[in-house]
Order: structure tokens, then sequence, then C-alpha cells
């Protein structure tokens, strides 16, 4: 469930009331005339079941209230309340299930910022992952896909894709080239310094690694695991599950192939450097292309749901009139 908060313009706030009032999904509604100050108008807060906040949301931008008031959304961790049980069941559809698409774009939309935190927790994730390549130490991979911050710029990628927002793809395609560019040049400025120090060597990358090899070593698999990631961290973002978890998993197929590609390089071991490149071009594919269907899927289904529940309340108002 989500709490709006609405500055509705005198003009425009009966209209507002009418519109939240007559939904299904909306209840504990409060009404408090002219008490918006900046910008002025009437104070509108209610609660609305995530199956119907979509559609609110957008009869609220068609009434054009974002231009000239304000709408903000907040989550609601424990309602109890009998009104908005029956709000719940009224609505159509499972609120696990359902997608509310400024949600999704607002949270997206903040993780394509090239900032320094970004920059160096990718780098930082990147250099973990490089010297658990060399010790072929699983441990320090895993570590490194917890540190790897890429997950936000590659769900915002995919849904700026879905809603054909060029600016935001340009945003979210700039941090992940940026990032994994300056990563992979830091790790191999790294490896020469620790390499210096003599804390590891050349031989180690030439050595067999049987709990790392995968890495660069592309293959039908490769596109498998990505698709996965891509379904999964879609669906996490989308339902509200843990996105830090699932941006584990996108690491997995990220940020140690980017870490494979700069010590190969620092070493001049082409071959090694081609196919860790390779993998991660793969990989970075495989999400996109997964995560985008996913989200369309979902859009269908969820058109679907709303226009099924559109015709019953329109069967159901000519019946009472």
């Amino acid at each position: 469930m989500l709490h709006l908060r609405v500055i509705a313009p005198p003009d425009q706030a009966s209209a507002v009331t009418d519109l939240l009032d007559g939904d299904p999904g909306v209840t504990h509604l409060v009404v408090l005339p002219g008490a918006a100050r900046r910008p002025s108008g009437d104070l509108i807060l209610c609660d609305v079941v995530r199956e119907r906040a979509d559609d609110v949301l957008r009869g609220l931008q068609q009434l054009g209230v974002e231009a000239r008031g304000g709408i903000a959304a907040t989550d609601v961790e424990l309602t109890l309340s009998a009104a908005a049980d029956r709000a719940a069941e009224d609505a159509p559809g499972s609120g696990a299930d359902a997608v509310v698409w400024d949600e999704v774009a607002a949270k997206t939309g903040e993780q394509t910022e090239l900032s320094g935190t970004y920059l160096v927790l990718i780098v930082v994730a990147t250099m973990i992952a490089g010297i658990g390549v060399l010790l072929d130490q699983p441990i320090l991979i895993v570590g490194a896909m917890v540190v790897g911050p890429e997950f936000g710029p590659l769900a915002a990628l995919c849904v700026a894709l879905l809603r054909r927002e060029p600016a935001t793809v340009g945003r979210s395609v700039q941090a992940l080239a940026v990032g994994f560019l300056a990563a992979m040049l830091v790790t191999v400025l790294s490896t020469w310094a620790l390499t210096a120090t003599g804390l590891v060597d050349r031989a180690m990358l030439l050595a067999d690694r049987p709990l790392t090899d995968f890495i660069w070593r592309p293959d039908a698999l490769s596109w498998v695991v990505g698709l996965l990631a891509g379904v999964a961290g879609m669906l996490s973002l989308t339902s509200k599950k843990s996105g830090s978890l699932v941006g584990v998993l996108i690491s997995v197929t990220t940020v140690p192939a980017a870490a494979n590609v700069a010590v190969a390089a620092a070493y001049g071991v082409w071959h090694e450097a081609v196919g860790s490149a390779l993998q991660l071009v793969i990989n970075l594919c495989a999400i996109v292309l997964a995560g985008l269907a996913t989200l369309a899927v979902q859009q269908f289904l969820w058109w679907r749901v709303a226009r099924r529940f559109r015709r019953r309340s329109a069967r159901a108002t000519r019946a009472g009139g």
C-alpha cells in the first residue's frame, strides 16, 4: 500500500477528490481545504493499494496536478484497518505482482548518476575481483559481487528503453561505460603495483585456476546466467523484493569478467583478456534483453488485469444506473 500526499490547486481540488473517492482501491481519504501554502491549494491525503496505484497516479497526472500542485508517494509498512482490507479485496490482481511505473522510474532514475560513490564502489569491486582471479579464490569474487553497484544503471537502462526515455538511456550507458572503463584501468594499475611489490605475478594468472577460469571462457551458459540474472533483477525491482541480494546475482556476471579483462591485459595475456571481454559483453546484453522482456511482459499482463477491472466497473455502473 502507498500513502499519497496530493497538493491540488483550488480549481482542481474537486476533480482530484472525486477521482480518489471513486476508486475502490483508495481508502483513508482526508481533504484539508486551503492547508497547502507552497504551492497553495488543498492538501489531500489517502492510502491506495498497490494494485490501483499506477492507475490512480496516471489519473492525477492527466488532471495536471503535478504541473501546479504536487504528488508524493511513500510506502506504508503497516496498516491495521478493515477499510484497507476491503480496498485490497476490491482491487484487481495481487499487490505482489502490481507494478507502479512512476515509482520504478523514479527509483532507477536516481541510479544513473555518475557519482563519486558509484565510481569508487565499482573500482573497489573490480580490484577485489582482480585479486580473487589471481588467487583463484571464489570468496573474494563473492565479496566483489557484494560491492558492485552496476545493478542500478542496468535496471535504469531497461526501464528507460521500455518507456522510451532517450535521456535516461544515455545516462545509464554512460554510467556503465565510464564505470567499467575506469574500474578496469585502475585494476590494471593496481595489478602492476602489486606485481612490483612481489605480492602477485604473471604465473598466478597462467596457472590452473579451476574455481575461476569460467570467467574468461564464455559459452552458452553465459547467456543462460545473464538471462536469469536479468529476469531476477527486474522482478526484484518491480515487486520490492531484496534488490541488494539480486544485485549480487547481477554482479556475478559482470564485475569478475571486467576484473579478468584488466588483470589479463596488465600481464599481456590477450586471449584471456578477449575471452573475459566477450563474457562481459554477453552478460550485459543478456541482462538488458531479459530485463526488458520481463518488464514488457509485466506491463502487458497488468494492462490486461486493469482492462478487465475497468470493464467490470463499467458494467457495475450501468447496472446500478
